[in-house]
């Protein structure tokens, strides 16, 4: 029996597949005490003191928040020394991308972006019944000559995952001002920076060195990642007024819930405590794939709180030993397996996984 009239853009739409959940791979293999590092997730939660902050904004959960969640624009404009006009907040970054080919795709426009990347992009352009134009990466990274080149005059978003996910590689604003100056201004170029805190300093900053000379560039950053943040949802958006107020337009009614707007603005105050625990990640980080590398793995230049183990053709293979070992990651099939940084323990963990995996000629 047909209910409803269905859109035909579902027909072929995979939604969103998330990381699969620890008790779920227990269930399936018969095993106890499972580790989850399939969803890049912070593993240690947000400091004390935005945990209190949360904690103390439940008794207004009864009231809708303020819809604009101006609370958080302004602590982000003094943040960042920005005009609160040039700020936007969203559901997580992913809801800001959203936004964005609400505000600017029409059904048949281009999107371009690189692949692969965040698979969000390829699932929004099939929702909007959008041109997808993928352009290869080259070796795990960019080929910034090849995005602008494949930019036409029916493009009108690009979106650039940097650090991209899954291969953990990053740009630097200078190379992506050499792009932008290859590519009309009335094409939207979104600088997607989710794992922006673990990246390199020397990459440089997209609000001073591109926004000032490219109206036309989104930045999206959220609080999931590095402040630990993830189940409140809570992204933004940096560009100029005109694009703020054409993503304003299309946000979802109290989509920044209080609680998130309580999390996201105490997350800024105690920023300092939330980079401390960055810095360890970032040395886990780095202590992995000293660790890999010294066993013979290699591994792309990482700018994130995740690895991507280049297990190629053998991917599925090596996914699955792990996971029967209680390690549950994330394939990306022909590509590698996406592992994300967690504590000292489990990180120890799986690579010893990962090692028995490969030995056994998984």
């Amino acid at each position: 029996m047909a209910i409803g009239k269905r859109r035909k853009a579902l027909e072929s739409l995979a939604g969103y597949r998330p990381g699969k959940a620890a008790n779920q791979a227990e269930i399936e293999h018969g095993i106890d005490n499972a580790i989850k590092l399939a969803s890049n997730e912070n593993p240690w939660g947000p400091v004390p003191p935005v945990a209190d902050a949360i904690a103390a904004a439940i008794d207004g959960v009864n009231r809708y928040g303020d819809h604009r969640a101006t609370p958080v624009r302004e602590a982000i404009a003094g943040w960042l020394d920005l005009d609160v006009a040039s700020i936007s907040t969203g559901c997580g970054s992913s809801g800001i991308l959203q936004q964005v080919m609400l505000a600017y795709v029409d059904p048949g426009d281009e999107v371009v972006f690189p692949w692969p990347s965040f698979e969000i992009y390829n699932i929004f352009c099939n929702l909007f019944d959008a041109t997808q134009v993928r352009v290869d990466l080259r070796d795990h990274g960019f080929d910034l000559d090849a995005v602008a080149a494949a930019v036409s005059d029916r493009t009108k978003v690009v979106f650039l995952a940097n650090p991209n996910n899954p291969t953990s590689t990053a740009v630097s604003t200078e190379a992506l001002a050499s792009m932008l100056a290859k590519i009309s201004d009335d094409v939207m170029v979104v600088v997607d920076e989710a794992y922006r805190e673990f990246a390199s300093p020397s990459l440089g900053d997209p609000i001073a060195d591109l926004l000032p000379s490219h109206p036309n560039v989104i930045i999206t950053r959220t609080f999931s990642k590095a402040y630990g943040l993830a189940g409140l949802r809570t992204g933004y958006a940096i560009a100029h007024p005109e694009v703020i107020e054409d993503l304003d337009r299309v946000l979802l009614a109290f989509s920044v819930n209080n609680l998130a707007q309580a999390g996201a603005a105490a997350a800024i105050e105690h920023r300092a405590l939330a980079m401390e625990r960055v810095a360890e990640l970032v040395s886990e980080r780095d202590r992995m794939v000293a660790a890999l590398a010294s066993a013979g793995w290699p591994v792309p230049e990482t700018h994130t709180n995740f690895i991507l183990l280049p297990t190629g053709d053998k991917t599925d293979d090596i996914y699955l030993a792990m996971e029967r070992q209680g390690v549950v990651t994330r394939p990306f099939g022909g590509l590698g397996i996406r592992v994300t940084i967690s504590t000292p323990e489990e990180n120890d963990r799986w690579l010893a996984a990962f090692l028995n995996a490969v030995g056994s000629g998984a």
